[in-house]
């Protein structure tokens, strides 16, 4: 009875030390894994690195990783302008979140590969609103329009607001309409519900320079491509996957 209680003490004390030691170097490779994102995406901060699974050094051994979280907290992303203008050459992307499965990487870990990537991010309003607005569009002789702002519109809808001036004076209020959201691609697309009233009679396509936009979102971490996209509260969401998403390298 006293050896095997020996043994059992010892096996708790080896097993608490694996612990402690798969935590550290799970740690360590973290801060590192966090450090060679920042520098090959050109990030301002420091992201998250959160290496899910356990036991850390066993998968080590076996060359391949379970599951990566990453989480970038502003990342500008390149746009490549809009329909309408040429648009600002980045645009903010906030609470970047990806998991990142099946993440293979090379022996002496300067490249990493995820087999499938999937995340979720926001675009807010006001940086939507930079794609959005441009120089007043003149609709009519006499009568401009521009959009002026961006809001949640309820049920998965933008509400947009466009201000128009006729013969010199602008109207009283802007005038909004909802808009539904879509994804094509790299492009982030709304176009009106219905057209404004403003009053004139007003030929659809001409109504349309003004309500409608879309926003191209390029260039996002590893390769990563929009999957869908949702009128939220605070922006437009956004889902994103991928498949061979390079992290490192």
């Amino acid at each position: 009875m006293r050896a095997l209680r020996i043994l059992l003490i010892v096996t708790v004390i080896l097993g608490g030390l694996f612990v402690i030691a798969d935590r550290v170097a799970v740690g360590f490779a973290e801060d590192e894994a966090a450090d060679k994102l920042k520098t090959s995406e050109g990030l301002a901060s420091t992201p998250d690195v959160s290496i899910k699974g356990f036991p850390f050094l066993t998968q080590v051994v076996g060359g391949e990783l379970d599951e990566i979280e990453v989480g970038i907290q502003n990342y500008e992303a390149d746009t490549g302008g809009t329909a309408q203008n040429t648009g600002p050459d980045k645009i903010r992307i906030d609470d970047l979140t990806a998991q990142m499965r099946g993440v293979a990487f090379s022996g002496n870990y300067s490249s990493a590969t995820a087999a499938s990537a999937t995340g979720t991010a926001t675009i807010s309003y006001d940086e939507l609103l930079k794609a959005a607005k441009s120089e007043p569009v003149q609709l009519a002789s006499g009568v401009t329009a521009e959009v002026v702002g961006l809001s949640d519109g309820g049920n998965g809808k933008i509400k947009v607001e466009v201000e128009a001036t006729v013969l010199g004076a602008k109207l009283p209020q802007p005038v909004s309409v909802l808009s539904t959201v879509s994804v094509e691609g790299d492009v982030v697309r709304a176009r009106a519900d219905a057209l404004p009233n403003l009053g004139i009679q007003l030929a659809e396509d001409k109504a349309r320079t003004v309500t409608d936009f879309q926003q191209r979102i390029d260039g996002l971490p590893g390769g990563i491509k929009l999957d869908k996209v949702e009128a939220a509260p605070n922006g437009v969401d956004i889902t994103v996957k991928g498949s061979d998403v390079t992290l490192v390298g």
